[in-house]
């Protein structure tokens, strides 16, 4: 017989993880979030990343991820979900050395440093990745209390190598772009819970597919 998803120690870290990644997201999907200082900003940034690639980790949701990653939703949703934030999240831990989310760069050089890893891996497949001809991914997002739709961009890296630099501002903006990751991180995570409260943030659709 399979054993029963979450067993007991599963719960008591499931509940201290999923409780305080909800703190998170409501602090963070408030406008007012965005007028604190960027040091600010970005310690909060960096723990939702870092609490979220935990939970990913968790069987049923790594389920779910292949799930989605096979078809099961927009195409490209799974590579932004596991791989995009896995990347931003692995970056963040492993180059603990910025104050702000717009200071945060990666290269070849800092990947590589030491061995080819996972950060390594995902730019070298992120460069391939193209949309007419480019990396970028356009998603829409209502927000309800503001009665105002918005229009943003994911910009994968479109080349990889050298000693080029690249900014994760560059490749997801801090305010409209942080508000898409955690409506992402939080349509994910709440696979696994029973919420009946509406969202003032929804993610309405991704405006291009690849062609085939």
């Amino acid at each position: 017989m399979s054993e029963i998803k979450p067993n007991k120690k599963e719960k008591v870290v499931l509940s201290l993880f999923y409780n305080r990644f909800y703190d998170l997201y409501e602090e963070m999907s408030r406008e007012e979030f965005f007028n604190n200082n960027s040091e600010y900003r970005f310690s909060k940034i960096r723990e939702i990343f870092s609490i979220y690639k935990e939970l990913i980790s968790y069987e049923p949701i790594r389920e779910y991820l292949t799930y989605i990653k096979n078809g099961g939703r927009p195409s490209l949703e799974g590579f932004i979900v596991d791989d995009l934030f896995s990347f931003v999240s692995n970056v963040l831990l492993h180059f603990p050395i910025f104050d702000s989310w717009d200071d945060v760069y990666i290269s070849e050089t800092l990947a590589t440093w030491n061995k080819k890893g996972t950060i390594h891996k995902f730019l070298s497949k992120s460069a391939k990745i193209k949309i007419d001809d480019r990396g970028v991914i356009k998603y829409r997002i209502w927000e309800n209390s503001k009665k105002q739709m918005t229009y943003i961009s994911i910009n994968l890296p479109e080349e990889y190598g050298n000693l080029s630099k690249i900014f994760l501002k560059d490749i997801i903006s801090e305010k409209d772009g942080i508000k898409l990751c955690i409506c992402f991180m939080k349509k994910i995570l709440d696979t696994q819970v029973y919420s009946d409260k509406s969202e003032d943030i929804s993610i309405m659709s991704q405006v291009y597919i690849p062609k085939q």
